[in-house]
């Protein structure tokens, strides 16, 4: 179905027949009062009201009162590269439009430009679906479907022409979507693992600064007061090397990585303090705010 937000648009996909659709939260992030419009596919329009929603995540719940809706078919594994893949939304307000392709490639982190901070989300720091099935302006939040018409991710975002990309787009994995409305229904948000750590990647001209041995890892630049890192002794300046054995190459893996863990996990990172890595196990809780 398709989501009228103050003069623009995004797609929705029903989660449940009572009236519950989830959708990507930057798509009512401007709603008035909370208060949107659902155009559904047989013709009818009503009012939808914003439930609750999580920017970290980019997932968010709208209710309408309707209790006759076909909820989809959510499937939580993740599809094989190269199998079918069909987006459906309303791109450019084209509504109930069906664009086909494969999956090309899973577990994709979307490049975000400059430092990054855990609460301060700029672009999704989720693995996410990458399709060449065209995803456009208008299909944030729409279902992407595998051949059998079950829902295995919701369409987030795509790489415009005007960067040199064609037809590279990507959607949240179902499983991701769904944890995530149902904690939304459950407790109006949803918990992330929190360290505290403003990190920026470890670039050769940093690493030359810095006189670091290492080309790899991504630079310390702020440790939250009274946050998990801080407590465990982790300072600007550190080197942050491995994430529970996984090498950290970037902000991005960063990112990626801590969203694999719960609040209430204990993490260990190696760390490059002066001349030698030292091990620092760190537990994590649920991001402030």
């Amino acid at each position: 179905m398709t989501i009228l937000v103050d003069g623009h648009l995004g797609s929705g996909v029903i989660y449940k027949r009572d009236g519950i659709i989830i959708t990507n939260e930057h798509v009512v992030r401007s709603a008035k009062d909370k208060k949107v419009k659902v155009a559904f596919a047989d013709g009818q329009q009503t009012a939808g009201q914003v439930q609750a929603a999580d920017a970290v995540s980019d997932i968010a719940i709208v209710k309408v009162e309707r209790s006759d809706l076909p909820a989809a078919d959510f499937q939580h594994e993740l599809p094989a590269v190269g199998s079918m893949a069909i987006a459906i939304g309303s791109p450019l307000g084209f509504e109930n439009s069906i664009t086909v392709g494969v999956i090309s490639g899973l577990n994709r982190v979307l490049p975000a430009p400059g430092e990054q901070k855990e609460s301060e989300k700029k672009y999704p720091a989720v693995d996410v679906i990458q399709t060449d099935a065209a995803i456009n302006p208008g299909n944030s939040g729409g279902a992407l479907l595998d051949g059998q018409g079950r829902v295995v991710g919701i369409n987030e975002a795509y790489v415009p022409p005007t960067e040199g990309a064609v037809s590279i787009g990507f959607a949240i994995p179902s499983a991701t979507a769904t944890d995530a409305a149902d904690q939304l229904l459950r407790t109006g948000k949803v918990q992330h693992a929190y360290l505290g750590l403003q990190v920026t990647t470890l670039t050769p001209e940093i690493a030359e600064q810095l006189n670091a041995q290492i080309t790899s890892g991504v630079l310390v630049l702020q440790a939250a007061p009274d946050s998990p890192a801080e407590k465990a002794g982790i300072s600007p300046g550190d080197i942050i090397r491995t994430f529970d054995g996984t090498p950290i190459a970037s902000d991005q893996t960063y990112l990626s990585r801590l969203r694999k863990v719960s609040p209430g996990d204990e993490v260990t990172l190696t760390v490059r303090r002066g001349p030698r890595d030292i091990t620092v196990k760190v537990t994590t809780t649920d991001r402030p705010g």
